[in-house]
């Protein structure tokens, strides 16, 4: 409503923001990591944050965390590395070609740590068993979303190691389920609640699929000792593919692992950790070599998969650094309906009040408004594929004010990208009262130019000691193609 003004109200979030902090009224960009190595490096980092150690499991590549290196520089043979997985790191580190780390604190995207997940190609997750945090999900979704490549490891239903009333089928279905960037099924399967006692699952025929046959090998059959499967929902995400099959199923039902996409990402899924396990570990597990097993192929299907997640054929991967781009919308949250998830801003923007209108749905963005002296802001991280030509930045803006000045800009509204040291590249836009009307107009920039990039997005609101003007933002999105 035109000159509606609001009182001071100021919400207390958390807000998971992506390579941002909250400090009081002031946004301050922490530092998101750029590729250390070459792009011949693919990066992996292995999850041991999640209890992947408890009971008989070891599902760690090494007991020197986060850098096996510090145990053996130079593995030449398995047992160099102590874990049950270190088969598959050893394996993968032998080729030169992977830089590998272990993660044993919580998962997060576009931090300063060394183990955030915008330093990484792939995040393996073999077979979790505490629940992902909130804001653990919206950095894992993000970096699939945004290029990363996503390996899920389940087990079968009822193996919860650690007796806290999870297991890794309800926990990789929660991630999937559950989350801030998007529920609605976003890659295309779910995992069964199943309890297979053995079998040899095998591969379906495929001889253009690298992941069959790769670099490491043909993959035939793998191993099932205790485990589920998926259940395909192609109508949810086309890119959903079954690879290797139990016996006696086929299509949508009974997938051992399946494969797909999401935004610019690769997702991957195995229904046993028995496969990856290659029967050494820290003393007093109980572990089997199923790495090894005669009348399978896990090996080749673990290390293909890899590859073929941390984009190999390409000059990188993980957070979008990669040169192929898939057609996809990279903002999170981006219509606000989440609430307060995603998105970085000071208390109280993001919002379902009446007293200004979204434009769909019931949350927007609502900057300012205050007639006081007041600055709000509200950005979000993205990291834009090298390989896309076209990167629109589009959003729906209204604004109303009570000033009645034809000539003065009082109250200003910023757009601008920034790097991932907090340094302005460009502002897009600076509105004002002077562009007070009635109703939303979209908006929309190229940001092509960033390609290869990860930029933060941000709106800065500052409004002036009297006479109040609301910025209000909704429907935003970043398409890339």
């Amino acid at each position: 409503m035109l000159g509606s003004r609001r009182s001071r109200r100021r919400l207390t979030t958390a807000l998971a923001g992506l390579g941002l902090v909250v400090t009081g009224a002031t946004l301050q960009v922490t530092t998101t990591a750029t590729p250390a190595h070459a792009a011949t490096t693919h990066r992996v980092l292995f999850d041991d944050g999640h209890a992947e150690e408890a009971g008989n499991a070891d599902w760690i590549i090494s007991t020197s965390k986060p850098d096996p290196l510090a145990q053996d520089s130079s593995p030449s043979a398995e047992t160099d590395w102590t874990g049950a997985l270190s088969s598959w790191g050893v394996a993968l580190q032998k080729t030169g070609s992977y830089s590998l780390k272990t993660a044993t604190s919580a998962l997060t995207y576009g931090g300063s740590s060394t183990t955030d997940l915008s330093n990484f190609d792939t995040l393996v997750l073999p077979e979790p068993n505490t629940l992902f945090t909130t804001a653990e999900k919206t950095a894992i979704m993000t970096f699939v979303k945004n290029g990363g490549g996503l390996f899920m490891i389940s087990d079968h239903t009822g193996a919860d190691r650690n007796n806290d009333g999870y297991d890794a089928v309800e926990i990789l279905n929660d991630l999937m389920t559950n989350n801030s960037v998007d529920s609605t099924d976003p890659f295309g399967f779910s995992i069964d609640t199943l309890d297979i006692s053995s079998g040899y699952p095998a591969a379906i025929s495929d001889s253009t699929d690298p992941v069959l046959h790769g670099s490491f090998g043909t993959v035939t059959k793998s191993l099932i000792a205790d485990g589920t499967t998926a259940t395909l929902k192609p109508a949810d995400n086309s890119a959903v593919k079954g690879l290797v099959y139990r016996s006696g199923y086929s299509g949508n039902t009974g997938a051992f692992f399946a494969t797909s996409t999401f935004g610019s990402g690769r997702v991957a899924f195995w229904g046993d950790s028995s496969p990856i396990d290659d029967g050494t570990g820290q003393s007093g597990n109980t572990l089997y070599d199923g790495w090894n097993d005669t009348g399978a192929t896990n090996a080749a299907l673990a290390l293909n998969a890899t590859a073929w997640l941390a984009g190999e054929g390409t000059s990188g991967g993980g957070g979008g650094g990669g040169t192929t781009c898939t057609a996809a919308q990279l903002l999170g949250n981006n219509g606000f309906e989440s609430g307060n998830t995603t998105w970085s801003a000071t208390s109280g923007v993001i919002t379902n009040s009446s007293s200004e209108a979204a434009r769909t749905g019931s949350y927007k963005a609502w900057l300012d408004g205050y007639g006081t002296a007041t600055t709000d802001t509200l950005s979000q991280s993205a990291s834009i594929p090298s390989g896309c030509t076209t990167a629109a930045l589009s959003f729906y803006l209204h604004i109303d004010t009570a000033e009645t000045t034809t000539s003065t800009a009082y109250d200003t509204l910023k757009v601008q990208v920034l790097n991932s040291s907090g340094t302005v590249l460009s502002t897009l836009a600076t509105y004002s009262n002077l562009n007070a009307a009635s109703g939303y107009t979209q908006r929309s920039f190229s940001l092509a130019s960033y390609a290869g990039q990860t930029v933060t997005l941000k709106f800065t609101g500052v409004e002036g000691s009297t006479l109040q003007t609301s910025f209000v933002i909704d429907d935003t999105a970043l398409n890339v193609s």
